[in-house]
């Protein structure tokens, strides 16, 4: 009888513990569904696919990560769900509002760190420790002589075999940076060989994001988060 009742009440225990998820599996539906995400965010994830993103570039627990030009934080927030507790996420930004900052040094984000100053002296790490470094949108924003220097540091920071992801509006072909100032946007053959030069491979791209149907001749932003969107993953040798 003791037998039975040790058997149930070890059944019962079993019945209560948590789903643990394998790190190889990680749940990027419910961190998208976390009602504490700001409305605003939550209604960006439409165009902006960040499940498949996730997917695409690999980012799991216990990733060491950054996300430069962080803006209000739409992707740190994201990746810090995502990298869990024993990861870690560097949010960078020339300058942080104090609503920004506010929202990152709750509790729930003890895993972001923010970095403040411009991205070509970018405090990332320099010790080749990061998984994963993430510039979303924001690329065409960088003067070519910052973006040199910020490669660099990117490839300092990264492990061999991380990733670098960079995410942009499409400019015209053979366009270089044009366009960069004037519609906010890039061409993404040049992005490829200013990464290359710094080292880095290109490793993949995806269609995700992209959009045919945009003649490249308006600003980005006017077309309400439809624009041709080229998303590219460099690895570190």
């Amino acid at each position: 009888m003791k037998k039975i009742a040790h058997i149930f009440v070890a059944l019962l225990l079993w019945l209560g513990s948590p789903v643990i998820i394998p790190a190889g599996a990680q749940d990027y539906r419910a961190i998208l569904a976390d009602r504490e995400r700001p409305e605003n965010e939550r209604a960006m994830d439409g165009d902006r696919k960040p499940e498949q993103i996730l997917k695409f570039y690999g980012v799991k627990p216990g990733d060491r990560t950054a996300d430069l030009m962080a803006g209000a934080g739409y992707y740190t927030a994201i990746l810090s769900q995502a990298v869990g507790a024993s990861g870690l996420v560097y949010s960078a930004n020339p300058s942080f509002k104090a609503q920004t900052q506010e929202r990152f040094h709750a509790p729930r984000f003890a895993n972001v760190k923010l970095l403040a100053g411009e991205m070509d002296k970018v405090g990332l790490p320099a010790d080749h420790s990061l998984d994963f470094v993430l510039i979303h949108l924001d690329y065409h924003m960088i003067a070519a002589p910052a973006r040199v220097d910020m490669n660099k540091r990117i490839f300092n920071a990264l492990k061999p075999g991380g990733i670098y992801g960079v995410i942009d509006h499409a400019a015209k072909e053979n366009s270089g940076e044009a366009d960069r100032k004037k519609l906010h946007r890039i061409d993404p053959q040049l992005v490829r060989r200013e990464i290359g030069a710094a080292g880095f491979k290109l490793s993949r791209e995806t269609q995700l994001l992209r959009n045919p149907k945009d003649a490249h001749d308006q600003p980005s932003h006017k077309l309400d988060g439809n624009s041709d969107r080229f998303v590219l993953a460099f690895t570190k040798p």
